[in-house]
């Protein structure tokens, strides 16, 4: 469902994704406002409900880069693209630790496009 450097990782349980414009906005003498849309970008936010120690690890390491490719389905055109992002904030919340295995649950990064 998505890749991080051609590396497909888990299918997430949630899943957002947030177009963001970036303007510069002032006003002239007349008191309008002129605004210039520069760019949109994108921020995925992505969560799993439970992943494995093994999972956690794959997808983090994938992230630690400062900037990496990104393929993802994207609802404005319903087709795969794949973007140049970065992971903003990145959670795991412990389970259980069994047998000396930790489970992790409520796993989210956010993926912020360049």
């Amino acid at each position: 469902m998505f890749k991080i450097n051609t590396v497909t990782m888990p299918t997430p349980s949630e899943w957002k994704i947030g177009l963001m414009d970036i303007s510069k906005a002032e006003r002239n003498a007349a008191g309008d406002l002129m605004i210039e849309r520069i760019t949109t970008k994108r921020k995925v936010e992505l969560g799993w409900a439970y992943l494995s120690k093994d999972d956690v690890k794959t997808l983090f390491a994938a992230v630690s880069a400062t900037t990496f490719s990104l393929e993802y389905i994207d609802p404005q055109t319903d087709a795969s693209i794949t973007g140049t992002f970065y992971a903003g904030d990145r959670t795991a919340a412990a389970l259980d630790y069994i047998g000396s295995v930790i489970r992790y649950k409520d796993v989210k990064v956010n993926f912020i496009e360049v």
